[in-house]
């Protein structure tokens, strides 16, 4: 397994675990939801972005 490889893996848990806990914190709603909900967004959108990008890189780099 290359390092590029273990990269994506850790990319794929931490989205997976902002994931998770912006389910668990709508879930229970209340203040903290109200006051983060967008936080959790943003956050899992800005870490599959960096994971579909390091992707990308890879499949480029095995294709050249």
């Amino acid at each position: 397994m290359s390092i590029l490889t273990g990269v994506i893996i850790a990319c794929m848990v931490i989205t997976a675990g902002i994931l998770l806990t912006g389910l668990y914190s709508m879930g229970h709603g209340g203040r903290f939801d109200e006051e983060h909900e967008g936080q959790f967004m943003m956050a899992r959108v800005g870490a599959q972005a960096v994971t579909l990008l390091l992707l990308l890189l890879a499949l480029f780099l095995a294709n050249s």
